[in-house]
């Protein structure tokens, strides 16, 4: 490794060759406009000094066509501007290549926070012992989601990665073949994805990232921790949301699940199938080829013949695959016998599943399926519920839903949702059926608001035919601030539900508790959402321990901080030992697959990140936030909240939102499946709009709201009150407050507010801009006094360099987007040509998809 600054490193290895690669790339001919890649960085220094001089983004276009264009004609002005657009997606896409092909260089592979650094500080602190107990039940769950934030095709995403190879071998030549390749790929979509298209591209990463990494983490544990001993725990578990999550998406149906968990089923076999080719190059060997030869032939009907019968299973392969070993390790002098080690291990970690489907849908719909199927039954003379039901109280519901058993008839059934409810879960079983238990054994309950809740789900799975005990576990999941604060007193009439309690005893006494980070930030604000989650799992930690159940949770962190993304591990790191953390469990989304996860070094750098943050938290360090701090911080989560809810309520909240941003765009796109709010009402109702396009649209205007808004506010009460001392001290002494801080810091750092502030002279909404602007300027100017910096990320210069040449790239993508929305609001309000009004509009969205993948995290 080389002794080198990071920061040297990413600019010799990531910035001199991006402007190599760049200037390659902007003289290839793509199209029939003549020197667009030339007058492309034209139009990226005009920009830079527009802004500069304070000019709109109308000044700035109107200019370059006076300055470098002969009189063009309002299409030709246009044209321009869309070839615009697409040169900057694909220089995006040249960043994201070149960055990943660096990232070994620029990342100690060895270095802090990796296994390697774990193993030998528990070697020097005399804790190895310690290190190999707490690995022995330890896990990190990664859970790809689908969520509307990246739009790369999988044409796109191999043309990355074949960049990739070709950066880290300096092939210039196979370097300007890929970006002309590039250059003539399609990169929108003409039709919205089906869920079952979303869960093919994530199925990528799995087959191509994924299934290297994660095996390659498990085997490093099992020789240089385990000492080549096997352990029971697979320590990594991969989950998955495609297909499986029907919250807010109508487009995910009973057939859709089934073939997304076939998929699964049939792209692990296939993986299985080319290392059973590779190793037949191997063992040549008596008594070994013939049984290789054998699975080779199962796996053939499975995968090439979509062989249906469930005759084939992870148990039977394991236990052919260990006959293998026994005879290698005994006639053959253990020869290769690493190889088949690792085979052995990829079938134990991913089984016949891949990765876990999880089932999701929102509590409110179930509750409106769940009275219909009691109307239902009733209606036929079934005696399961008695026909006083609904007029029971929700205390003796709970009661008789914990001993509920049948099998229910979805044929009976008259209202459509409470069909599709009960189908999923046959579903389900189904797929444990052929992908094993752990291939759908989850059920999330998003929107969770009682305990009621809860027993209407676990009533309808016990409605469904499962034989003996439930192999599913029921997680709810708690979203709001209202939601959150009430998480205990559920979980404790759960716990003291006898049936309940019985079904956890034989769910090995765990319950998975989801906390969702976006609609706690769209609902509270970025500090009550992250102080009000850690509170949440302080309380449901202890409950838990009352009642002799190890609690587990799972984060909904998404990208951006906003979302409770940022520097993620070291968030884990954070915490004390008052939040059980046995497991780590987060969903990962968007471009933050493709930026954390995308190809194997960063995946598996990310992974053992995470790993090390549990240790170091388990093994090595305790951070606990005193009693004195403790008050502090809630005091600051206090007044950010009420600071934000005051905000939100501004008459002009929603109207700036619908009419200034992009946000009515995200529906209109086609990066993903799901709608961008639950209802289909046309007016805009706070409540029903989802987290990703209210976040994503604050981070195009580049005023990253959810992020800081109220942060600053929070630290001016204590400037305000000579007490500013006590939170340079708190920053000090917490890492979870540091990093709290520092993700804020991030969300500002992505911010520009030179890029709207024509704003500031809008009659509407002017002093709303104003308003936003003058806490953004608070928040930074309190969070470089705290931290002692003089500039934003002072101390993750690597990152903020990344962000900075991100920013710069799509800066004229975002000139033009600002100027389209301008040219819309005006023909709108001059009641113009609806044709023009629809080119604009296309113009917006199109510039949507290169801003998303730029930022990689959305704020």
């Amino acid at each position: 490794m080389s002794a080198l600054p990071k920061l040297t490193l990413f600019n010799d290895n990531v910035l001199s060759r991006y402007q190599i690669y760049n200037s390659i790339f902007v003289t290839l001919p793509f199209d029939t406009i003549r020197d667009t890649g030339v007058l492309l960085p034209l139009f990226q220094k005009m920009c830079e000094k527009g802004f500069e001089k304070g000019k709109n983004p109308t000044e700035i276009i109107e200019t370059f066509f006076k300055k470098y264009q002969d009189n063009p004609s309002k299409k030709e002005q246009i044209d321009l501007l869309f070839h615009f657009i697409k040169y900057i997606e694909r220089l995006v896409v040249l960043f994201d290549a070149i960055e990943d092909a660096a990232f070994p260089i620029v990342n100690n592979m060895e270095g802090f926070g990796t296994l390697r650094n774990s193993k030998e500080t528990a070697i020097l602190s005399n804790k190895k012992e310690q290190l190999k107990k707490y690995l022995e039940e330890f896990k990190v769950r990664i859970v790809l989601t689908a969520h509307p934030t990246q739009f790369y095709p999988g044409s796109v995403l191999g043309i990355i990665t074949d960049l990739d190879k070709a950066i880290q071998n300096d092939d210039l030549l196979l370097i300007k073949k890929l970006l002309a390749q590039l250059g003539k790929t399609p990169f929108y979509k003409k039709k919205k994805p089906t869920p079952f298209d979303e869960a093919v591209s994530l199925i990528w990463y799995l087959e191509n990232v994924f299934y290297d990494s994660v095996s390659n983490i498990y085997n490093y544990i099992q020789d240089n921790i385990y000492d080549g001993n096997p352990t029971e725990n697979e320590i990594i578990d991969l989950g998955f949301w495609p297909g499986g999550d029907r919250d807010g998406n109508p487009f995910v149906t009973t057939q859709i699940t089934l073939d997304v968990a076939e998929k699964l089923r049939q792209s692990i076999l296939r993986s299985y199938y080319g290392d059973v080719r590779k190793l037949k190059r191997r063992f040549t060997f008596t008594g070994v080829e013939e049984i290789l030869t054998r699975i080779e032939k199962r796996l053939y009907k499975h995968v090439v013949r979509s062989y249906t019968k469930v005759n084939f299973s992870q148990k039977i392969l394991l236990s052919e695959l260990e006959k293998i070993r026994e005879i290698i390790k005994n006639d053959h002098n253990s020869l290769f016998i690493e190889e088949i080690n690792d085979f052995i291990n990829k079938v134990r970690i991913f089984g016949f599943h891949f990765a876990s489907l999880d089932i999701r849908q929102d509590s409110r719909v179930h509750h409106k399926a769940f009275t219909q199927i009691v109307d239902d039954l009733l209606a036929t003379g079934d005696t399961t519920f008695p026909k006083n039901y609904h007029n029971l109280s929700a205390e003796d519901q709970i009661e008789l839903l914990s001993t509920i058993k049948g099998e229910i008839d979805p044929e009976i059934l008259t209202d459509e949702m409470s069909v599709k409810t009960i189908e999923s879960i046959y579903a389900l079983k189904t797929i444990q059926q052929r992908n094993g238990e752990r291939g759908a054994n989850r059920y999330i309950i998003s929107n969770n608001q009682t305990a009621l809740n809860v027993m209407q789900t676990f009533a309808m799975l016990n409605l469904c035919g499962f034989e003996n005990e439930l192999p599913v576990d029921v997680i709810p999941l708690f979203e709001t601030v209202d939601d959150l604060e009430n998480s205990e007193n559920v979980m404790r009439t759960l716990y003291s539900n006898r049936a309940y309690r019985h079904h956890l005893s034989k769910r090995k006494n765990k319950q998975t508790i989801m906390l969702g980070f976006s609609d706690g930030t769209k609902d509270g604000g970025y500090l009550m959402a992250n102080w009000g989650i850690f509170k949440a799992k302080e309380a449901l930690t202890k409950v838990s321990r009352e009642f002799d159940i190890e609690v587990i949770f799972f984060d909904g962190r998404g990208g951006p901080p906003a979302r409770g993304g940022g520097k993620t591990h070291q968030f884990y790191a954070s915490l004390g030992p008052t939040i059980e953390d046995k497991e780590i469990q987060l969903t990962i989304q968007g471009q933050t697959i493709s930026s954390n996860f995308g190809t194997k070094n960063s995946a598996q750098y990310n992974l053992e990140q995470l790993l090390s943050s549990g240790i170091k938290n388990e093994v090595f360090t305790k951070d606990q936030i005193s009693t004195k701090h403790r008050k502090l911080i809630e005091d600051l989560a206090s007044t950010s909240y009420q600071t934000y809810v005051d905000f939100k309520n501004h008459p002009q909240f929603l109207p700036y939102l619908e009419k200034m941003s992009t946000l009515k765009y995200y529906a209109k796109t086609n990066i993903g499946s799901r709608p961008s709010k639950r209802s289909n009402s046309d007016t805009l109702d706070f409540s029903q709009l989802r987290a990703i396009p209210f976040v994503g649209s604050w981070s195009q205007l580049k005023q990253n709201v959810p992020g800081f808004f109220g942060v600053g506010t929070a630290l001016k009460k204590y400037e305000d009150s000579g007490k500013f001392d006590e939170i340079v001290d708190f920053y000090n002494a917490s890492d979870f407050f540091k990093t709290l801080l520092e993700n804020s810091m991030m969300s500002l750092t992505k911010s520009f507010f030179g890029l709207t502030s024509y704003m500031s002279e809008d009659e509407e909404f002017g002093e709303f801009w104003k308003l936003i602007y003058e806490e953004y300027k608070t928040t930074k100017r309190l969070l470089l006094k705290l931290t002692g910096h003089s500039t934003l990320m002072e101390n993750y210069p690597v990152g903020k360099a990344s962000i900075e040449m991100r920013e710069n790239i799509v800066l004229p993508l975002l000139t033009i987007q600002q100027y389209a929305l301008k040219k819309v609001q005006d023909l709108q309000k001059s009641g113009g040509n609806e044709k023009e009004i629809i080119v604009f509009e296309k113009m917006v969205m199109r510039s949507l998809f290169g801003n998303i993948n730029a930022s990689r995290n959305s704020a």
